[in-house]
């Protein structure tokens, strides 16, 4: 009988020192680490338009009267902007021209396919354009909200940061991005922890992405510090003791 209670308190003591969060299975940035994965370089590539995007665009010409009738609604001013949809079929109607295929192209591309459209009414005309609807969305175990975008290369460190950044029962293994293309719905789940993971194809975030942070399943019995652990070994061992005492 002894035997088998001090088997019991052994039992209780590993389960609960393996309670407590290990510096390793949190920390970012990881060098050297045989048990994360590796992640191979990935190019930036620039982001394409796609069916449903706002657009926003600015005319620019030395002709000033044209300018104020055709860029009615590309105001310079941020809050009497117009954005124009995306149609399903991949094309934009603008002021005075119709039909621009878009979709697939990037910013620049789709700035040059509209600007030559406008040459043939403006000879000296130059478009500016820039998406309404960049922004990005975070919801699980990293806080919640929709972000806006606010420089080309925004990253999956700056944009968690915008949100609160991790809690403690946050699953750093299984982050995951859901992502828009033209080719269909993406889901890319990856691991946070490698330093690889910079420059990587989870690296940047793009308009549109929804980043999910699900909650590490095992974190419910887990603590945050030593003192919260010793306060577990002993409420157990009280509770152990209590149940053996009254066995007897």
């Amino acid at each position: 009988m002894k035997n088998r209670n001090q088997i019991l308190v052994l039992i209780l003591l590993l389960f609960t020192l393996s309670s407590c969060y290990n510096y390793k299975s949190i920390r970012l940035l990881q060098e050297n680490n045989r048990s994360l994965p590796t992640y191979d370089k990935s190019n930036f590539k620039d982001y394409r338009i796609q069916v449903n995007d706002e657009i926003i665009y600015r005319l620019i010409t030395s002709d000033e009267t044209i300018s104020k009738v055709i860029s009615a609604g590309s105001s310079s001013s941020s809050q009497n902007q117009i954005s124009y949809r995306v149609y399903t079929d991949g094309t934009i109607d603008l002021p005075f021209i119709s039909h621009i295929p878009v979709a697939g192209l990037t910013l620049d591309e789709a700035s040059t396919v509209i600007e030559n459209r406008f040459k043939e009414l403006i000879p000296d005309a130059v478009v500016k354009l820039s998406l309404a609807n960049k922004t990005f969305t975070i919801f699980g175990d990293a806080g919640s909200g929709i972000f806006p975008i606010y420089k080309e290369k925004l990253t999956i460190f700056q944009a968690l940061s915008m949100s609160g950044d991790f809690t403690e029962t946050s699953d750093r293994r299984h982050i995951r991005i859901i992502r828009e293309s033209n080719k269909g719905t993406q889901v890319l789940d990856f691991d946070i922890r490698p330093k690889s993971i910079i420059d990587s194809k989870y690296y940047y975030i793009y308009p549109n992405d929804i980043i999910y942070v699900q909650r590490d399943f095992s974190s419910f019995y887990k603590v945050n510090n030593y003192s919260a652990l010793l306060g577990v070994i002993n409420f157990s061992l009280s509770l152990l003791f209590g149940v053996l005492n009254y066995k007897k």
